[in-house]
C-alpha cells in the first residue's frame, strides 16, 4: 500500500485525531516524517480511555502504527507513553519485540506531556520551531484513539461512527464507554449511573482545556471525556469568568511575579511567549511593543498560567485566547522564521506535577478508576455534525426520509481538507441541513408520533 491508496482510506472513512480539534489523519502522511511517534501520555487530568485501550489492543495498536511507518518509510515509531501506566507498558512489552524499529518513550507523570511539542522534546529532544509543524522537524505524532481507527478501517472495513468517552467525576460508576457518534452527552452520562450532586454541569474533554457543555449536545470524534462537576466547583466558576471583569481584576491585582511565565511549558522550550508581560501590556494598554500581543499567537492554551500558577487566580489564558482570536480575525498570522530561545537548565525543575495539579483542581477525590466497558450502547436518536475536524465540513448525500444503515457515508468529504460522515445507527434520516444530520430508529420515530 502506498500514501495515496491510504490516504484515500483514511479520508473516506472519515479518520481524523480522536481529540483537540480533529486534525484529518489522511493529511498527516508525509515521507518527511523519519519518527512517528504514538501518544499515550493521556495529557489532561482523570482521562484514562488511551491507555485503556493502548492495554487491550497493543498487538493491533503496534500492528497498525509498524504499518504506517512502512508507507512513509519512517526511521523509527516511538510510544509517549508515562512510566506509570504499568498495565499498558506490560502489554506493549509482550508486542514490541516483533518490530525493531519500535521502542518505549517513557515520560514522567507530569502535564502538559501530551502537548506535542513537549511531547516531541521528552522523546526524542527535537524541538518544533515556534509557530511550526512536527513534520518540518521529520516527526507526526498520533494519538492512540486514531491508530486504533485506522486498524478499524483496513481490518474489519468500519468507518469511525462511535468514541470512547471517560465518564467522571460526580457520577455512581466512573466509566469510559463507547457510544455512537451523535449520541447526546446526557445519554452518555447515563452509562456512568447515578449523577451524585445536585445541579450537576458537563464539562465536555478535560479539565485544563475542556469546556462547559449541554447535556443535549452530541458527542463527536474528538469527544474525550465528560466531567460531571458541581455548579459550585473552582473549574466551572473559572470558566463561567467574563473577559471585561477578568481584565479589571488583573489591572488591579497582577503583581508582575512573572510565574506564569516561568511555569509555561512552551516559555520553557525557548517560544517567544511571556504571559506576565501580555498581562502587563493589556492592562495598561500599552501598545509600544505590538509583538508582546503578537506573540500570543505561539500560546498552546494548556491552561497552567490561570488554572495553576498564579496566586491571584487571574486568567492569562483566557484573555491571550481572546486576542488570538481577534488578530485571526483581523488576518493576523503567527510571525514565520523566529528563533527559539535556548533552553535553561531550570526547565527540569519547573515541571508541574499531575498530583500536585489534581490537587490544586479540587479533582484529587474524582481519580478512580473507570473500567473500559465496549458493550453496545442502543440509541434510539443521532444528531451527526458535518463538521467534526479542523477544515471543509463535509457535504450531506442523503436525504430526509431515506433508509440508512449503520456505517454508511452520509456526507461526502467537502472540497480542500475534509473527510467523510457516516452513520452511527440503522433508522431513517429525519433532518439534514448544512449543520447536522439526524438519524432516528424505528423505536425513535414511534415514540415521536
Amino acid at each position: 500500500m502506498d500514501i495515496k491508496e491510504l490516504s484515500g482510506l483514511l479520508q473516506q472513512n472519515g479518520i481524523v485525531g480522536a481529540g483537540g480539534a480533529g486534525f484529518p489523519t489522511y493529511a498527516k502522511l508525509d515521507e518527511r516524517a523519519e519518527t512517528i511517534i504514538l501518544d499515550c501520555a493521556e495529557c489532561e487530568p482523570l482521562l484514562k480511555l488511551h491507555r485503556q485501550l493502548l492495554e487491550k489492543y497493543a498487538q493491533e495498536i503496534i500492528e497498525t502504527l509498524h504499518m504506517i511507518g512502512q508507507v512513509v518509510n519512517a526511521k523509527e515509531l516511538i510510544i509517549g507513553i508515562k512510566r506509570t501506566y504499568t498495565g499498558a507498558i506490560d502489554a506493549l512489552n509482550e508486542v514490541i519485540e516483533d518490530y525493531p524499529e519500535v521502542r518505549l518513550g517513557l515520560l514522567d507523570e507530569v502535564y502538559p506531556a501530551g502537548d506535542e511539542v513537549v511531547l516531541i522534546y521528552e522523546v526524542i529532544g527535537k524541538r518544533v520551531r515556534p509557530g511550526g509543524l512536527p513534520i518540518e522537524s521529520g516527526v507526526t505524532v498520533f494519538n492512540v484513539e486514531t491508530v486504533y481507527n485506522v486498524y478499524r478501517a483496513l481490518n474489519e472495513n468500519t468507518p469511525v461512527i462511535d468514541k470512547l468517552v471517560s465518564v467522571t467525576a460526580e457520577v455512581e460508576h466512573p466509566v469510559t464507554v463507547r457510544v455512537p457518534i451523535g449520541t447526546t452527552i446526557e445519554e452518555t452520562v447515563k452509562r456512568a449511573g447515578s449523577v451524585t450532586t445536585k445541579n450537576p454541569v458537563y464539562f465536555i474533554g478535560g479539565p485544563m482545556m475542556g469546556f462547559i457543555g449541554r447535556g443535549s449536545q452530541p458527542v463527536t470524534k474528538t469527544t474525550n471525556a465528560v466531567l460531571v462537576l458541581p455548579r459550585e466547583h473552582f473549574i466551572i466558576q473559572k470558566n463561567k469568568g467574563n473577559s471585561s471583569i477578568d481584565l479589571k481584576r488583573a489591572a488591579a491585582s497582577c503583581c508582575q511575579c512573572s510565574m506564569c511565565t516561568d511555569l509555561c511549558p512552551r516559555y520553557l522550550l525557548g517560544h517567544p511567549i511571556e504571559p506576565h508581560l501580555f498581562m502587563r501590556a493589556a492592562t495598561c494598554k500599552d501598545i509600544q511593543k505590538p509583538d508582546i500581543f503578537i506573540d500570543t499567537m505561539f500560546c498552546s492554551s494548556c491552561g497552567l498560567c490561570e488554572l495553576y500558577s498564579c496566586m491571584q487566580g487571574l486568567s492569562p489564558r483566557s484573555l491571550m485566547t481572546k486576542y488570538k482570536a481577534g488578530l485571526k480575525e483581523s488576518g493576523v498570522r503567527p510571525p514565520q522564521g523566529i528563533a527559539a530561545k535556548p533552553i535553561g537548565i531550570e526547565r527540569e525543575y519547573r515541571k508541574v506535577p499531575m498530583q500536585r495539579l489534581m490537587a490544586r483542581l479540587d479533582l484529587t477525590r474524582y481519580d478512580k478508576e473507570a473500567p473500559l466497558d465496549e458493550s453496545e450502547v442502543p440509541v434510539r436518536k443521532v444528531k451527526i455534525l458535518l463538521s467534526q475536524h479542523i477544515g471543509t465540513p463535509a457535504t450531506a448525500v442523503v436525504k430526509p426520509g431515506e433508509k440508512v444503515s449503520k456505517g454508511q457515508m452520509i456526507a461526502e468529504p467537502g472540497k480542500g481538507l475534509s473527510v467523510g460522515i457516516h452513520a452511527s445507527i440503522d433508522g431513517t434520516v429525519c433532518t439534514v441541513n448544512k449543520k447536522y444530520i439526524t438519524i432516528e430508529t424505528k423505536e425513535g420515530r414511534a415514540g415521536n408520533e
